[in-house]
């Protein structure tokens, strides 16, 4: 569960769940972590990199972190030399999946939308 921070929410004080669900999934990278892993599942550090090519090794060390503390990812570390981690989400992980869907189709939707009210080609 996200730490007490002030002037962020927490578990024992925010208005209502949607806050916490944004909490959990706030930032530019979280999202988009947790939909590369429900496609590609299980994946390894070096190949997120490949999957994002913009994000940095400190934002996406960080971004698993939190996602791993929040238990939406799960990091197996595989005992050979060099160490092999690997990152796949876990059963309560699995269940924004639909949310992640829902945001891509409305995301396609809006990008349509928006294209064909600037007049650009489709």
């Amino acid at each position: 569960m996200p730490e007490d921070r002030s002037n962020k929410v927490s578990c024992s004080n925010y208005r209502c769940e949607i806050e916490i669900t944004l909490e959990v999934l706030s930032g530019k990278w979280k999202a988009l972590i947790l939909w590369n892993l429900s496609n590609h599942e299980p994946i390894r550090f070096n190949e997120f990199k490949k999957l994002i090519p913009e994000i940095t090794q400190k934002m996406l060390t960080q971004q698993l972190r939190d996602l791993t503390k929040n238990g939406l990812v799960e990091k197996t570390i595989y005992p050979q030399v060099p160490p092999m981690v690997e990152y796949s989400l876990t059963p309560m992980g699995k269940e924004l999946v639909p949310i992640l869907e829902a945001m891509d189709n409305w995301g396609k939707k809006f990008v349509d939308k928006f294209k064909y009210r600037r007049g650009l080609p489709k």
